[in-house]
């Protein structure tokens, strides 16, 4: 059977499973489009591009009627926001390219449920738990072997947009009158780490409660919001940085009383949403031993609300809510546009020499095969460097252009996890925080001491793997810098245009596409590099 499903929110995506494996997820803020873009025509004509045949089943996620107004209360095909059982899927006859195929559709809600559960190692008929928590929802879920869900606890309506609204509290550039910007809740996830987590005041404790109790609502809508503590005092004040971790342990504490208390089974525990997101929360999860263990997709966010669709629709079609899968899963690389060669020198596919400029203080890009699914970079649209010095995270967030708060994550060795960050087991999706055992990482430890880390093995990622055993064999150490490769506020780069301009204008000393590498001539840390080793072009 073959399923092609599409999200229509924000983080929008399309998707293809093909007899019970993904096929291919196309997200709309990919090939540097903005990010949490919805679908658009020219995604649904990549995902065209990519067919051989029509599907059975076309499949549209759920969302809220009122962001579609060409239906007065909604589509008659959309499922809606809300809603858990199958009874509210639907199911249309219809056509496609002159053919019969069925039209599906279930919530956005069970889109997630479904996605995390079917994207898990869990065999299809094992009971597990599900946290839902995103922008809307916060609620816990047992599936039963039979894969019938039940909603165990509604927590606290809109924790994720709660979360990212305290971040518009302190920013004086944050109209107050407004809902909370997407970008804003991994920002406040970044400042959380800064922290000291000291005792709040009477004032911060009433603002607390004032925010997280009660109807989610607007700034401007809580009466005296301009007096309370931190308001407009900017994002780098220290108390502020104080708060925001007070209250992100707030937000995780009252689900954790509820889990306590209401999950007693010790069941594996699988979290979906965009609050799935954030590392800190899912590290604590696996640290309170209630649950025999924890999964979070890589595609944790609406991003992965297509796929949960299909799984569904797979699900009710043929009784099967199981899929295989690959992080990369998205569209191949472009490379129809070579970059001037006036302005670059090009090298032969070499691991040992590409390890010898990172060891130098070169920062390159990286491109191989399809892009990762999800918002995370997996090594495979990436940027990489050395990470040793604290140089290089402020050099890496200057070529991003973002805050300098923001902290650079290390890819690592499967092998050298344990004893660099005591990660004992694969964390291939960067959804965890560890703590750095050694003060040598500067680049990727977070000012508390944490690391986000992916772990990469032969088997997830070779090329990766093996520039990474290049690289310890030239520094001892199987661990590098590894941010987006991305403008600004869009997703990664595809193309090699994109790619060039992208080196060009943001102070990359180059770039590798599938192992080559191309230096920027006009780089002086290239130059610099080539002086010092003597180093020839390749042919």
């Amino acid at each position: 059977m073959r399923i092609l499903s599409y999200n229509p929110g924000h983080d929008g995506a399309v998707v293809l499973l093909q007899d019970g494996h993904l096929a291919f997820s196309i997200e709309a803020e990919k090939d540097s489009k903005y990010r949490y873009s919805s679908v658009s025509i020219m995604d649904v004509m990549d995902a065209a591009g990519e067919l051989d045949t029509p599907p059975d089943v076309v499949c549209m996620g759920g969302w809220w009627p009122r962001d579609h107004h060409e239906f007065l209360h909604g589509s008659p095909r959309n499922a809606g926001y809300r809603g858990i059982s199958p009874a509210g899927s639907k199911i249309l006859k219809g056509h496609l390219l002159r053919g019969r195929v069925d039209y599906f559709s279930s919530s956005h809600e069970r889109s997630h449920i479904l996605c995390a559960f079917g994207m898990s190692p869990l065999p299809k008929g094992e009971p597990c738990y599900v946290l839902v928590w995103e922008g809307g929802i916060g609620s816990f879920y047992r599936i039963d072997q039979h894969l019938n869900v039940e909603r165990v606890a509604d927590v606290m309506e809109q924790p994720g947009n709660r979360y990212g609204l305290l971040y518009g509290l302190a920013d004086p550039t944050f109209a107050k009158d407004s809902f909370p910007r997407l970008s804003d809740a991994g920002k406040l996830m970044a400042l959380a780490s800064f922290s000291p987590r000291t005792a709040p005041s009477a004032a911060e404790r009433s603002l607390m409660d004032r925010l997280l109790s009660g109807t989610y609502r607007k700034l401007s809508e809580h009466e005296g919001i301009s007096e309370a503590p931190h308001f407009d005092v900017g994002v780098d004040d220290p108390g502020f940085r104080n708060f925001a971790g007070l209250f992100s342990d707030a937000i995780f504490d009252a689900f954790h009383r509820v889990a306590e208390a209401r999950l007693r089974e010790g069941l594996p525990l699988l979290i979906i949403g965009g609050c799935g997101l954030n590392c800190d929360w899912n590290t604590k999860w696996r640290e309170t031993r209630l649950f025999s263990d924890v999964f979070v997709p890589p595609v944790a966010n609406d991003s992965g609300s297509a796929i949960g669709t299909a799984i569904d629709a797979q699900f009710q079609f043929t009784g099967n809510p199981k899929i295989e899968w690959n992080v990369y899963a998205g569209l191949g690389f472009r490379t129809d546009s070579p970059p001037d060669p006036i302005k670059y020198d090009v090298y032969d596919e070499d691991d040992v020499r590409v390890a010898d400029m990172l060891a130098h203080g070169l920062v390159l890009g990286w491109v191989h095969g399809r892009w990762e699914i999800g918002p995370r970079a997996l090594g495979n649209r990436s940027i990489l460097a050395a990470p040793f010095d604290e140089a290089t995270r402020v050099r890496l967030n200057e070529i991003k252009r973002r805050e300098q708060f923001r902290p650079i994550a290390p890819v690592c060795l499967q092998e050298d996890a344990g004893r660099w960050f005591g990660c004992d087991r694969e964390s291939p999706y960067m959804l965890f925080t560890h703590l750095a055992t050694t003060d040598v990482l500067a680049a990727v430890t977070h000012v508390n001491g944490t690391a986000r880390l992916q772990t990469v093995t032969s088997a997830s990622n070779k090329r990766l793997h093996d520039l990474l055993i290049a690289f310890k064999a030239r520094t001892g150490y199987g661990v590098l810098c590894n941010t987006s490769l991305n403008f600004n506020g869009k997703g990664c780069i595809n193309n090699m245009v994109d790619l060039a301009v992208y080196a060009e204008e943001n102070a990359l000393d180059g770039f590798v596409v599938e192992g080559r590498p191309y230096l920027l001539k006009a780089s002086r840390r290239y130059r610099a590099y080539v002086d010092r080793t003597s180093g020839s072009r390749s042919p």
